[in-house]
């Protein structure tokens, strides 16, 4: 992974504040968030079982395809609980820290 690829996962997650703050029509984003938690929770749910299910069927294309949804709709999901990737990363080196 490259620098550029963590700058846009960040890009990705300013767009995704900034839907969730003012919304646009014909956002996906703002859609999704106004259905509230429960469906963005339940977004996160499918995405990761459709992930798993690329991983099994041995599928790579798809896995990526799954994979990207997934993380977008987690960059979402964070969002909505004002949260940020810093704040994952945050805890993951701190669990890092402790091996």
């Amino acid at each position: 992974m490259s620098i550029s690829d963590i700058a846009f996962l960040e890009d990705l997650e300013t767009i995704v504040n900034e839907r969730l703050q003012d919304p646009t029509q014909g956002s996906y984003t703002a859609r999704l968030a106004s259905l509230g938690m429960k469906r963005v929770a339940q977004k996160v749910g499918e995405e990761g079982v459709e992930l798993a299910l690329a991983a099994v069927a041995g599928d790579k294309n798809e896995v990526v395809d799954e994979t990207a949804d997934l993380l977008y709709h987690l960059i979402v999901l964070l969002a909505a609980q004002d949260l940020r990737l810093k704040d994952v990363c945050d805890r993951l080196r701190t669990r890092h820290a402790g091996t």
